[in-house]
């Protein structure tokens, strides 16, 4: 008896959620064969991690002798996903038959391979950012190792390329990712200079259009954001997020808003701060005061 009456209701419930599918298609993709597997792209940023950082993020196997061998077996594998799953972000896009999709994912993911020797070359300097910033770090090891400012900063500069490339999809999938495990919240399509430190880095948002010089250094709960989204889907596009110039930091629950904002180089924005107009170079911001030299 019990097992009939749930029977019944598991029945009607299927019914109801069968009447949600046709009264919200928009969120349905049954039977589409461009899915972005997620685990995939987990391993992809894991993989890349270990090529940008030898030695930290392997099972411990890697060698002198063994590096180069690891180095080309590691490419391999990337690309060969890489290939599967940027094709399969085009295919999604268009929802169509995209008979070009390969072929472009190959050419994209080739391109994105070849710069990460540049992108390494900007996280050496994160990571130089961060030890010469912290007085809390006993060595450059502990960073790499620990700091979740840097692993959402490594995802980011990975994600900024392929967003640079235009892929659909993953860079904002990446960024996410590591926005579940830090609480650092980074749109890919921002663009952020080199020897770049979040010191703590909980809480801090990037939006997509800001733009970040050289040198900067940001503390936790900072929000670099759109003065207002009330425009909706009007404001696509458009320039909504700060700009900052090099050698800035800003302490912990600043909040710099709106596209027409720009804070000068060398300037200290205090914690607390509500910025929504341009502050001058050599500026120090303590709540409302702005003090310039």
């Amino acid at each position: 008896m019990i097992y009939e009456e749930r029977e019944e209701e598991i029945g009607t419930l299927v019914g109801s959620i069968m009447e949600s599918y046709a009264a919200y298609p928009e969120i349905i993709r049954i039977g589409k064969r461009n899915h972005i597997d997620r685990e995939a792209i987990q391993a992809a940023i894991e993989n890349l991690r270990q090529l940008l950082f030898p030695g930290f993020f392997d099972n411990g196997s890697m060698c002198e002798y063994t590096k180069e061998f690891f180095v080309r077996d590691t490419l391999f594998a990337l690309r060969s996903s890489l290939i599967t799953q940027i094709e399969r972000a085009y295919r999604h896009q268009t929802d169509e038959v995209d008979g070009e999709a390969p072929v472009r994912a190959a050419r994209v993911t080739d391109e994105f391979l070849s710069r990460l020797t540049e992108v390494r070359r900007l996280l050496a300097l994160d990571v130089e950012a961060a030890f010469d910033g912290d007085p809390a770090s006993t060595s450059r090891d502990e960073i790499v190792l620990s700091y979740p400012g840097v692993y959402a900063i490594t995802v980011y500069r990975l994600a900024h390329e392929l967003w640079e490339l235009g892929v659909p999809l993953i860079p904002r999938m990446m960024c996410e990712s590591a926005h579940s495990k830090t609480g650092i919240d980074i749109h890919p399509g921002a663009a952020i200079g080199e020897y770049f430190f979040l010191d703590h880095g909980t809480g801090i948002v990037i939006g997509e259009t800001a733009t970040i010089g050289s040198h900067v250094k940001i503390y936790q709960g900072v929000t670099l954001g759109a003065h207002s989204t009330k425009g909706g889907r009007k404001l696509c596009g458009s320039k909504r997020h700060p700009d900052i110039e090099d050698h800035v930091t800003i302490y912990s629950g600043a909040s710099i808003l709106g596209g027409d904002t720009v804070i000068g180089e060398h300037s200290v924005i205090g914690s607390n701060a509500f910025i929504t107009t341009s502050v001058p170079k050599n500026s120090r911001i303590t709540g409302e005061t702005v003090i310039t030299e």
